[in-house]
């Protein structure tokens, strides 16, 4: 099948803005925290108190807080709390065990978050970007573009109500914990470097400055930009880093993967391999499998030589379609040939549990929808 190459549009610096989104506590650092304290009159200890609130408790209204004097309580929500994201829908699936939210920000803008409970562990998919700017053709969110980047505040604050419905037993099983975290939903997380440091920052952090979850436990993934790598391998965060290659050879990923025309397959692996040699953590090869498109047998025996002596998993993904779309997800015997020959090369290989697809499970199709419905 013939595919048609996108006009390369790739975006990486942030569009302009009519409006800033506000300035939340969880866009500083906790020293910045009690610097802000200072800054309004208040003595540097409420930082840690709202700190205490926010992470421990998943609590963002100061109205609530008894620790807090009831005429601070109003400058604490302006200064420190401010609302960034609402709830606009919810829908679930899997028994009610996969839920996606839709949630507006402060702009009118739309992103989507995924709430997903195992039976081992309950994980959170987040974005970073409103949109996306790689433009990689059977991706929802990166057809639609970029509007712009979110801030820490506004990717934390997707977490914390993450883990306020595991706390509150929303989910079904009963109340339970956030366990994992995974950069995955809207957006390129390395195109928006340092609000994703300052949110992996907060996830990892110990209560109350943080929310208390493993670097181990958070996975940061990107289409292949090899500067975003190396920054994150310096900065001694040992999260998981996913690398969405979705094939290996670079006349395909030049179309796929539009960022391909500026770092290479080898390059990509090159730079993954220098994450693992630093952090020594096994990284992962995120791989849409779509329909006659990227699942032939060759490029499976490709992507096993190229593999096979490396500290990498592939994590094979079925292409969730979008409406309308050309592209579909691979015949199951070609997913089950594909896993076999990266076996023969030793290559550790999994296919994703394909949850979400009842409820516009591809990122972006929620927002899309919406936008759709609402116009």
């Amino acid at each position: 099948m013939a595919i048609e190459r996108p006009e390369l549009k790739l975006v990486f610096d942030e569009p302009k803005q009519k409006v800033k989104p506000p300035k939340h506590f969880a866009d500083l650092d906790p020293e910045g925290r009690k610097a802000l304290a200072e800054e309004i009159g208040l003595p540097a200890f409420r930082a840690k108190q709202i700190a205490t609130h926010f992470f421990t408790h998943y609590n963002d209204d100061p109205e609530t807080w008894t620790d807090i004097p009831k005429d601070l309580r109003a400058l604490v929500a302006e200064k420190f709390t401010p609302k960034l994201i609402t709830l606009v829908k919810s829908v679930t699936t899997d028994s009610g065990k996969t839920r996606k939210d839709l949630w507006r920000l402060h702009d009118g803008v739309l992103v989507e978050s995924v709430l997903m409970r195992y039976t081992d562990r309950t994980t959170v998919c987040i974005s970073s970007q409103a949109g996306c700017g790689m433009n990689c053709p059977f991706c929802a969110t990166g057809q639609g573009g970029l509007t712009r980047n979110l801030t820490a505040g506004e990717i934390t604050a997707q977490v914390v109500a993450a883990a306020r419905i595991c706390a509150e037993g929303e989910l079904p099983g009963g109340e339970t914990r956030l366990s994992n975290v995974v950069f995955m939903g809207m957006g390129e997380p390395m195109a928006n470097y340092n609000a994703v440091m300052r949110s992996v920052r907060n996830i990892t952090a110990p209560q109350p400055d943080g929310l208390g979850i493993g670097a181990r436990s958070v996975t940061v993934s990107t289409v292949g930009l090899v500067n975003g790598i190396d920054k994150l391998r310096d900065e001694g965060i040992p999260v998981t880093l996913a690398v969405s290659l979705h094939t290996p050879d670079d006349e395909l990923r030049d179309t796929l993967v539009p960022i391909n025309s500026r770092w290479k397959v080898k390059e990509v692996l090159d730079a993954a391999d220098r994450y693992s040699d630093k952090t020594g953590r096994r990284y992962s090869i995120e791989y849409a499998m779509i329909k006659d498109i990227n699942d032939q047998a060759w490029r499976s025996d490709l992507l096993g030589r190229l593999l096979k002596n490396r500290n990498a998993h592939v994590n094979l993904i079925p292409l969730n379609p979008t409406p309308g779309s050309k592209w579909t997800a691979s015949r199951p015997q070609d997913e089950a040939e594909f896993v076999r020959i990266l076996e023969t090369y030793g290559v550790p290989v999994t296919v994703r549990d394909t949850r979400g697809r009842e409820i516009d499970g591809a990122c972006g199709q929620l927002a899309a929808s919406e936008i759709t419905s609402s116009s």
